[in-house]
């Protein structure tokens, strides 16, 4: 029985020297890449694959142009005079023109030819806070002399796709755009069972990435790992408040609001990104700020603060800061009223003061005839 015993032990003794999962590049270039995950348990290179392709294709930020304005052009069932395309072709086109952006900052980018030739996206004006990534794209033809074709571009910044609408807060003809923001072009994962010496079931999750140049495969992977990370944040803290300064008085809201991600708040891309590039990313750590430190980080102005503020309001989440409750505090210890329970006037403190020297006085002139 103990031989048998022994036997057992050896062939599960294997099972101890199986290492920890790690991530490998198995190749890449500007546009493509290839990693591999193992080893995994079983069930898991599916739940990270599935993860994985839903937060490339939807959360990683890059430029896209979200409307234009064409001299001479007030909507877009127009025709451009000499020109082969009509502008709603033309603005088909633009919808492919992707951007390396240098900048968190909106930017106007401006396209002048005239005569007869092809017009592509490297005809645009260069920025130093966009730069084209795809110039050989074709936007229009100009098949005369005398064409002529001027168009303002407005980039900027954001995640995933946003349909075009007629906003009243564009400029006079101004034609909006769709917006394809998101630089992930296409995601494909499979998982393989293999085999570490006598485990078996254990799986590898191989995956690849396609993008449009403007971002490197390597980095979508990392930045859309970095989001996945916030978003698990939330599940790992359920249930406890994150440790505070003691000198702070501790928020009085209720865990699942100090916890909550600031991606469920809805903020624009811009806001949004200056809170994450500062490591704030649950709602509780921009809380614990106050307002002239929410300020000082780069890019967040007023703007910034006021559309933060309100989609905290729009979820019933409305704390005052800590500086501003020191101030309250101290404003309502100056104003209470004294041990008696009475407020003084100061006119009233006044008035004793000045008749205290009188009766000091009066007691001194009686001593002396008591004494005689």
């Amino acid at each position: 029985m103990m031989e048998i015993r022994s036997e057992t032990v050896e062939e599960e003794s294997p099972l101890i020297g199986i290492p920890d999962p790690d991530i490998r590049i198995v190749e890449t270039d500007d546009t493509h890449g290839k990693f591999s995950v193992e080893p995994l348990s079983r069930g898991l290179g599916t739940t990270l694959g599935n993860s994985m392709r839903r937060v490339l294709m939807s959360t990683i930020e890059s430029a896209a142009i979200t409307w234009v304005k064409i001299d001479g052009i007030q909507h877009e069932y127009s025709t451009i005079p000499h020109i082969t395309e009509d502008v709603t072709e033309f603005l088909l086109n633009v919808k492919a023109i992707r951007f390396k952006s240098n900048s968190d900052q909106p930017g106007r980018l401006v396209l002048d030819v005239k005569g007869e030739g092809e017009v592509c996206a490297g005809d645009i004006s260069p920025s130093a806070d966009y730069e084209v990534v795809n110039p050989e794209l074709h936007l229009v033809t100009l098949d005369s002399e005398e064409a002529r074709l001027s168009v303002e571009f407005n980039v900027e910044r954001g995640r995933g796709y946003v349909p075009a609408t007629n906003n009243s807060g564009l400029p006079i003809g101004a034609l909006p755009v769709d917006a394809v923001f998101t630089p992930v072009r296409k995601v494909n994962f499979e998982v393989e069972t293999i085999r570490f010496g006598q485990a078996i079931g254990k799986e590898r999750l191989d995956l690849d990435v396609w993008t449009d140049g403007t971002i490197s495969p390597v980095d979508a992977v990392r930045e859309a790992g970095q989001s996945l990370v916030g978003f698990f944040f939330m599940f790992a803290n359920a249930g406890k408040v994150l440790e505070q300064d003691p000198e702070r008085k501790p928020l009085a809201i209720p865990p699942e609001q100090y916890n909550m991600s600031l991606d469920s708040l809805g903020l624009s891309a811009r806001t949004l990104n200056c809170l994450k590039r500062d490591g704030l990313n649950i709602v509780g750590e921009v809380l614990e700020k106050g307002k002239e430190e929410l300020l000082n980080i780069r890019n967040f102005g007023e703007k910034s603060l006021e559309e933060l503020n309100e989609a905290l309001e729009a979820r019933g989440i409305v704390v005052t800061a800590p500086e501003e409750v020191a101030e309250e505090e101290a404003t309502e210890e100056e104003a209470s009223p004294d041990e008696e329970g009475e407020a003084k006037a100061p006119g009233a403190v006044d008035e004793v003061e000045e008749q205290t020297p009188v009766a000091e006085g009066v007691e001194d002139e009686e001593k002396p005839t008591a004494e005689s």
